[in-house]
């Protein structure tokens, strides 16, 4: 069992459509805990850098809008949301207009370190959370009580993908390449496995399954 004196982290890494914000949501209502989408933190100032009509080749001004924004975020698991200047854009920001262009905002070395530091105090005032993201395990939070990378077959991530946006199941995929090939190969804290992290397959499992294996090893790390 957990000690209740000590606090939980839990990383959660993996491309888009492995899974990520269904678990771990799911694991951080199980546990009581709170829960932390970084992905939405970079989404919401890549929200702001296209509000405000920056170029997204100029590192410096997409630097200055994140600097300036202020990002209001709720951890609760059952209705997490995020702000943008005191505007609420959970819905915004999963459009195709964001999405297009967030791996080249996330890509921004100064982009990260804020954002970084801002997750890192956030995991800091939470006595337990579940963390998801793409860098948590190598990078946020490499001290993790327990670390999982999920994935899935590419054809799988599509499907789920285009299901929930109800988009192009082709064009879907392609993006989703896009957007992995992107971010694993971008300079600072690329997506990529933790070397300590559990691998966790989700391509033939269903959502109770993998939460089930997602607590089984937490039974094991905090035991």
């Amino acid at each position: 069992m957990h000690d209740e004196g000590r606090q939980l982290v839990v990383a959660v890494d993996g491309p888009s459509g492995s899974g990520k914000s269904t678990i771990s949501r799911r694991v951080a209502q199980a546990l009581n805990a709170r829960y932390l989408d970084t992905g939405a933190m970079y989404r919401a100032v890549t929200y702001a850098v296209l509000r405000d009509n920056v170029d997204l080749s100029d590192a410096v001004k997409i630097a200055a809008v994140a600097e300036d924004v202020q990002l209001t975020i709720g951890t609760d698991p059952a209705a997490p949301h995020i702000s943008v200047d005191g505007t609420g854009v959970d819905r915004e920001i999963r459009g195709p207009e964001v999405t297009q262009a967030v791996s080249a905002v996330s890509a921004v070395p100064a982009v990260r370190a804020l954002l970084v530091a801002r997750q890192r105090a956030i995991i800091a005032e939470a006595e337990r959370i579940v963390v998801e993201g793409r860098d948590i395990g190598t990078v946020v939070a490499p001290e993790a009580d327990l670390k999982v990378y999920l994935t899935a077959d590419a054809a799988e991530r599509a499907r789920r993908r285009s299901s929930e946006n109800a988009t192009n199941q082709a064009a879907t995929a392609a993006d989703l390449e896009r957007r992995d090939r992107l971010d694993s190969t971008r300079a600072a804290d690329p997506l990529r496995q933790a070397e300590d992290a559990v691998v966790l397959d989700t391509t033939a499992l269903g959502i109770d399954e993998v939460v089930e294996r997602v607590r089984r090893m937490l039974d094991k790390v905090t035991a």
